[in-house]
C-alpha cells in the first residue's frame, strides 16, 4: 500500500481510521490515526481501504464529516428489497450505486460501514455481502424486537429497584417478581452454611448463582453471591435481617391457597351435615380447657364426675374437626400436605386455614361443641378398668392457663374440685405408668417468642399444671389404641423400643440431675410409627396413639377419621395399606417441620446470647461431646438451653461454672463462650 492509503481497523471493537506511514516488515504497517498517534497494525487487522487517493491524517476528519450524511440504516432496506429477489451478493462499491447513484471514497465508505453494522439484511460472503431470506430477516426482527423489549424491561426493572433502595414504595411486575424470586431462591443457600456446614466461600464456589441473578447484580454493580443477595433484599425491603432462610428453604407452605381458603370460608358459612346424628350430650359437665395463654387452637378439655355407684370416671375431650372433612376434599388434602402446625418462634403456620382452626373446629368457651370424649374409670392403681369413647357434645366451662390450674391446685380452690381430683388421678395416673416401666427424663426446655424483634426466652417448667394435662393426653391416646386393637382397627399407632440404658451402677457414677437425665437420654431410641399395635417403652404402655391434637397434627386426624368410622359403624374411610402409606408420607412431612423448628429456635437461641454479650451465665458440664478435645454440651440453666463449648481447661461432668459470650454468629450458626472466674463475675454484675 502507498503512503497516505487511508484504512480502516478496530480497536476494542471500535472503528479507527488511519493513514499509511510505512511498512513495517513483510506483514506489518505504521499507521497514523486523525488524533496522530501512531499504530503497529498487520494486515489481516484492515477491515476497509479507502481507494482513489491519498489522504493526510489532519483530513480525517474532514473524510469522516463527508460520509455522515449517508449513515443512514433504514436505508438498507431499499438495497435489500431490490437485492433479495436474485440474492444476489453486493460490494459496497455497488452498494453506493444503488443508494447514493454514484460511488465516491466517501460514498463506498458509508455503505461499507452499512453493511458491516448491519444484522438485520445482509450478511459478509468474502468481501461482498449477501441478502438474507425474507424468513431470515422476519426472524431477525423478532429477536430484535425480543431483546430491546428484554433491554427496556431491565432498565424499567433497575429504575424499580433504584426506588426501592431509597425507601419509596414500588409496585413490582410480573417479570420483576421472576427475578425477585430467582434473587431470594439464590438467598436461602445461606442456610446451607448451616445445614451442611461449609463456610461461605465454599458456598460461593460450589453454587454459582444463574443467569438471572448474575444480570440483575451485575446490572446494580454488587457481587453475585449468596450473601449480598440477602443484603440485596434486606435493602429493598423486601426481607429482615433475620428473615427465616430454613423455612424459605423447606416445602413449607406459609399461605394457604385461595381456593383452599374459599372452601374453608363455605365450610364455616354452610356448615356439612354432621355425619354423627346421635352424638352423647355432655353439656352438662364442667369442662377445662388448659393451654398457654398463646394458645388460640383449643384442641382439648378435661372433665370428672362422680357415678352413681361411686365411681369417679375422667373425660378427656378432643376437638372434632372431621366432622367438617371428608377424606381426600380440599381441606382434609390441603392438611395432610402440611402434616401439622408448624411451631416457630415468630409465630406459628397453621395446619387448617385459621378461620376453621380457631373458630368451630376449637373447644370454645361457653359455645356448644363437637367433640370426641374419651371416658376412663381407673382403678385404684392407675390401671384402666374401663373406658367409652363417643362423638359428643360439650360446653367448655372454663378457658385457663397453665398458669390458672398451678395457682388453683396450690390454693385448693373448693369451688372447683374438678381440678383437684384431675390432679390426683393424673399422680395416680403417672405412678401406675413407672410401675409399667415408663422412663424419666426431666430436662429444663427453652420456649423462644419473638415478637417486635424482641426476643424472649422462658424455661418450661414441668409443673403441676403440665404434668396433669400431659397424664390425661396419654390417657386418651391409650384408650383410642386399646379401641383400635381391640377392634382390629388400623390406626398410626405409635412405639418406642426399649432402650439399652447404662447399668445401675454406671449411672451412679454420674452426677445426679441434668448429666444423669442426659446420658439416659442419648440411649432413647426413636419413637416410630406402625398401623398395628406396638409397645411404647417410654410411656410404659402396652399400645399406644396419639389423638388429642387432631387440629394440629395430621397423624391424630387420621386416628379421628378411622375412629369415628368405627363408632358409626361405617366402612373405614383408609385400609390398612392406604393408612400405611398416608403415614409415610406425613412423617417425612412431619419431619421437615420439625427440622426447620429446631433450626430457627436455635437461630433465635444464639441471636439472643448475641445480643447479650455482658451477660453472666451460670452452665453446666452436661456431656463429653469430643473428650479428646475438649469439647462439651452445656446447659445454660436459666434459659434451657444446651450448646457446645471448648475448655482450656479439664472440666467434669456435672461442674458448674460462669460464661460469657465471646462470639455469636447465628447465620453461621457459630456459639463461643469464655469461662469467668467468679471475681471477674462480680466485677461484671457490679
Amino acid at each position: 500500500m502507498d503512503k497516505g492509503t487511508l484504512v480502516e481497523f478496530r480497536v476494542k471493537g471500535d472503528r479507527r481510521l488511519a493513514v499509511i506511514d510505512r511498512p513495517d516488515g513483510k506483514t506489518s504497517w505504521f499507521v497514523v490515526d486523525e488524533r496522530g498517534q501512531s499504530h503497529n497494525i498487520k494486515n489481516n487487522q484492515f477491515t476497509y481501504t479507502v481507494n482513489g487517493q491519498t489522504y493526510k491524517p489532519g483530513e480525517i476528519a474532514e473524510f469522516l464529516s463527508q460520509v455522515q450524511p449517508y449513515l443512514d440504516p433504514s436505508s438498507l432496506e431499499v438495497a435489500w428489497e431490490l437485492l433479495i429477489e436474485d440474492g444476489e451478493t453486493v460490494t459496497p462499491s455497488q452498494l453506493a450505486n444503488i443508494l447514493f447513484s454514484e460511488s465516491t471514497s466517501p460514498q463506498c465508505y458509508a455503505a461499507h460501514c452499512l453493511l458491516s453494522d448491519d444484522k438485520l439484511y445482509f450478511k459478509q460472503k468474502g468481501d461482498a455481502y449477501e441478502p438474507r431470506s425474507a424468513a431470515q430477516v422476519a426472524e431477525r426482527k423478532h429477536q430484535i424486537e425480543v431483546e430491546s423489549q428484554k433491554a427496556k424491561g431491565q432498565q424499567e426493572f433497575l429504575a424499580r429497584i433504584e426506588q426501592a433502595l431509597q425507601g419509596q414504595v414500588v409496585e413490582w411486575q410480573r417479570l420483576d417478581r421472576q427475578r425477585l424470586d430467582a434473587l431470594e431462591k439464590y438467598a436461602t443457600l445461606l442456610a446451607d452454611v448451616v445445614i451442611l456446614k461449609v463456610n461461605y466461600d465454599s458456598l460461593a464456589r460450589a453454587c454459582p448463582p444463574p443467569a438471572s441473578v448474575l444480570e440483575t447484580m451485575n446490572m446494580l454493580g454488587r457481587s453475585a453471591t449468596p450473601q449480598a443477595a440477602f443484603q440485596l433484599l434486606i435493602d429493598l425491603g423486601l426481607w429482615t435481617a433475620h428473615e427465616n432462610l430454613f423455612l424459605r428453604r423447606s416445602s413449607i407452605s406459609v399461605q394457604f391457597p385461595h381456593q383452599v381458603l374459599e372452601v374453608a370460608q363455605e365450610s364455616l358459612d354452610f356448615p356439612p351435615t354432621d355425619l354423627d346424628t346421635n352424638r352423647l350430650d355432655l353439656t352438662h359437665l364442667k369442662v377445662y380447657t388448659i393451654d398457654d395463654e398463646s394458645t388460640t387452637e383449643i384442641d382439648d378439655g378435661l372433665s370428672w364426675e362422680v357415678l352413681p355407684d361411686g365411681k369417679e370416671r375422667l373425660w378427656v375431650h378432643i376437638a372434632d374437626p372431621t366432622r367438617l372433612l371428608i377424606p381426600d376434599d380440599e381441606l382434609d388434602l390441603e392438611a395432610r400436605k402440611r402434616g401439622s402446625t408448624v411451631y416457630l418462634p415468630t409465630g406459628m403456620i397453621p395446619m387448617f386455614p385459621e378461620v376453621l382452626a380457631t373458630g368451630p373446629m376449637s373447644l370454645v368457651q361457653g359455645k356448644v361443641c363437637c367433640a370426641l370424649s374419651f371416658g376412663v374409670i381407673l382403678d385404684a392403681v392407675g390401671a384402666v378398668a374401663d373406658y367409652c369413647i363417643h362423638a359428643g357434645l360439650i360446653k367448655p366451662t372454663y378457658r385457663l392457663t397453665y398458669e390458672d390450674v398451678d395457682e388453683m391446685l396450690e390454693l385448693g380452690v373448693q369451688a372447683e374440685p374438678e381440678i383437684e381430683a384431675i390432679a390426683n388421678w393424673a399422680k395416680i395416673r403417672k405412678t401406675w405408668r413407672y410401675g409399667q416401666g415408663a422412663i424419666s427424663i426431666n430436662m429444663p426446655e427453652a420456649m423462644i417468642k419473638v415478637k417486635d424483634d424482641d426476643i424472649n426466652i422462658d424455661v418450661l417448667d414441668d409443673s403441676s399444671s403440665r404434668q396433669l394435662v400431659a397424664e390425661m393426653m396419654i390417657l386418651a391416646g391409650e384408650v383410642a389404641a386399646r379401641y383400635g386393637q381391640t377392634h382390629n382397627i388400623p390406626l398410626p399407632f405409635r412405639g418406642q423400643p426399649q432402650p439399652e440404658l447404662p447399668p445401675e451402677e454406671e449411672l451412679l457414677l454420674l452426677p445426679a440431675g441434668f448429666v444423669r437425665s442426659c446420658a439416659m437420654r442419648r440411649c432413647m431410641p426413636k419413637s416410630e410409627m406402625s398401623i398395628t399395635p406396638v409397645r411404647h417403652a417410654g410411656l410404659g404402655l402396652d399400645t399406644y396413639t396419639q389423638a388429642t391434637s387432631p387440629i394440629r397434627r395430621y397423624s391424630d386426624l387420621l386416628t379421628h377419621f378411622q375412629l369415628k368410622a368405627h363408632l358409626r359403624g361405617e366402612g373405614l374411610p383408609f385400609s390398612a395399606e392406604q393408612l400405611k402409606e398416608v403415614m409415610m408420607t406425613v412423617s417425612s412431612i412431619t419431619q421437615e417441620a420439625t427440622m426447620v423448628e429446631r433450626q430457627t429456635n436455635r437461630y433465635y437461641a444464639l441471636e439472643y446470647l448475641r445480643r447479650h454479650p455482658e451477660q453472666v451465665w451460670q452452665v453446666t458440664v452436661l456431656m463429653w461431646l469430643r473428650e479428646d478435645s475438649n469439647l462439651a454440651l452445656i446447659l445454660l440453666e436459666d434459659l434451657g438451653l444446651q450448646l457446645p463449648m471448648s475448655f482450656r481447661r479439664s472440666v467434669s461432668l456435672g461442674e458448674n461454672l460462669l460464661v460469657k459470650v465471646s462470639l455469636a454468629d447465628p447465620q453461621k450458626d457459630m456459639i463461643h463462650f469464655q469461662e469467668i472466674m467468679y471475681q471477674e463475675a462480680q466485677s461484671v454484675t457490679n
